[in-house]
């Protein structure tokens, strides 16, 4: 039995092809590391793909600004049906539907029992944390495909309580995956609260999932900058003012014209090391850092949820591609900032944002501009979402989703 899947095949190309089809092992194959082959997955489960997200961790591979190797089979935000049950899991059960946290994480280490599951010890032999389909994360098979092992089911799996329900919306809850709590905690751990005047940098998914984050946290003024008059007017769409990079270059002034003042309370970098100078400048890639930096109250607080890699092969100079940045440090030291980095630990979050799209307090597909495409449609995906489309690729491998 096979798989199709989406695999990348080197900068700038991505192909739909049979894959094997999974099995409670973690077998040999691009990305996995030596001590990882063969590791036995009993505390496992196979599930039937329901939706799959291109996510913009992914766009960075895709680019060839990673060392990810060719054959890898992308994708870390999956939604699916569980079809089969390993031996040594207790809790979970065939025909659940179920959300995965794009970290993977074992639930037994020190870091899985303070929460910390974006930095397991056990799921990856070089280094802290793992996930599905990704360049260093441990080789785990990626699920933008028709079928994907989940391993550790009992502890990361979160059930949906009403299948019909959940079904209904899915359009909404394939975003805790990653991109609603990856938001959600660079709002969150930035400090912001009821009030709050906050700025995020970038209107591509993660920074509009920020944005709408933040406005369930009772912010009282957001501000979303970004260089793509598109992605901004869809920050418009849903109650944010905007800044566009391209026009202005002096952010402060922008922000002060919105708000009476050039600096607020918090802010968030949804951008990462791909970042680009405002204007017409080309990539700086600590061009946000700084730039928040600069616009943020002094004891005000950085979510980092934008990605930063320790090996960029296209880094525009000898230091970007070891992740050395020209970062202004000494001016977060002196505003005395809080800085929140790394992956984002989605168990924290995605039960409680589960259940504020159940109550349909939280609209994160209209935020972020969800479109469904099939399976065969997502080279086409990633090449629109590479151009700057306004959307969120939302990819339906079996055609289950109601239109």
């Amino acid at each position: 039995m096979t798989n199709r899947a989406v695999v990348y095949k080197g900068a700038g190309h991505v192909e739909v092809q049979d894959t094997p089809y999974p099995e409670l092992v973690l077998r040999d194959g691009p990305g996995v590391p030596k001590s990882n082959v063969g590791r036995k997955c009993e505390h496992g489960v196979i599930l039937k793909v329901i939706t799959t997200n291109i996510c913009g961790s992914d766009q960075h591979m895709v680019r060839g600004r990673t060392t990810a190797p060719e054959g890898l089979v992308l994708g870390h935000e999956i939604t699916g049906e569980v079809i089969e049950v390993g031996r040594d899991v207790e809790f979970i059960k065939k025909g659940d539907v179920v959300s995965v946290p794009f970290n993977i994480a074992c639930g037994r280490c020190v870091m899985c029992q303070t929460q910390k599951t974006h930095i397991c010890t056990n799921v990856n032999p070089e280094r802290p944390g793992a996930a599905y389909g990704y360049v260093d994360m441990g080789g785990w098979v990626g699920g933008q495909s028709e079928y994907v092992m989940v391993p550790y089911a009992d502890f990361q799996l979160l059930v949906f309580p009403d299948r019909d329900l959940a079904l209904e919306k899915i359009m909404d809850l394939t975003m805790l995956t990653d991109i609603f709590p990856t938001g959600f905690h660079g709002a969150y751990t930035a400090g912001v609260k009821m009030g709050s005047t906050v700025y995020i940098a970038g209107a591509g998914p993660v920074g509009l999932a920020a944005a709408h984050s933040a406005q369930l946290l009772g912010a009282s003024a957001v501000i979303v900058g970004d260089l793509n008059a598109e992605r901004l007017q869809q920050a418009k769409s849903f109650g944010c003012e905007t800044v566009n990079l391209k026009e202005h270059d002096r952010l402060g002034e922008q922000i002060e014209q919105i708000i009476g003042v050039p600096e607020v309370d918090a802010a968030v970098d949804a951008v990462g090391f791909e970042a680009s100078g405002h204007g017409e400048s080309g990539e700086q890639p600590a061009a946000v850092l700084n730039a928040i930096m600069d616009v943020t109250q002094a004891g005000g607080g950085l979510g980092i949820p934008g990605l930063y890699v320790t090996e960029d092969p296209g880094g525009v100079d000898e230091d970007a591609k070891t992740g050395s940045l020209k970062v202004r440090f000494g001016l977060g030291w002196a505003k005395a900032h809080t800085f929140a980095t790394g992956q984002t630990p989605a168990m924290q979050y995605n039960r409680s944002l589960m259940k504020s799209i159940l109550s349909g307090k939280a609209q994160i597909a209209k935020a972020v501009n969800a479109q469904l495409i099939t399976l065969e449609e997502a080279p086409k995906g990633y090449e629109d979402f590479d151009k700057g489309a306004a959307k969120k690729f939302v990819i339906d491998p079996h055609g289950m989703v109601k239109s």
